[in-house]
């Protein structure tokens, strides 16, 4: 990507032209305001992971209890190969709609 600078390398008196300080200024702008969006969307990924870590932890925690249950009253066994089936059905479904590469 070439430096709006660069644009006028070969005719630097035109910098001091008031419509190209004009041009100049809204650049900048819009590079501001591309950074902000940035931001947002890495910050929004973000948010995205946090709560799809939260519900693989409940999930983990539920398993666990289920074991737990199993040691303690005899109830049925967790049934270990479909929760991880699960888990990693749930977490490629979430990255792959939020666009998020692992």
């Amino acid at each position: 990507m070439k430096n709006k600078l660069d644009i006028f390398k070969k005719a630097q008196d035109l910098l001091d032209e008031p419509e190209v300080q004009e041009l100049l200024d809204y650049c900048d702008r819009l590079e501001d305001e591309l950074v902000d969006f940035k931001f947002e969307k890495e910050n929004n990924k973000q948010l995205i992971m946090l709560d799809m870590l939260k519900e693989v932890i409940k999930g983990c925690n539920a398993i666990e209890k289920e074991q737990l249950e199993h040691e303690r009253f005899g109830y049925e066994a967790p049934d270990y190969r479909s929760t991880i089936s699960n888990l990693k059905s749930y977490i490629l479904e979430i990255c792959k709609d939020n666009k998020i590469y692992l």
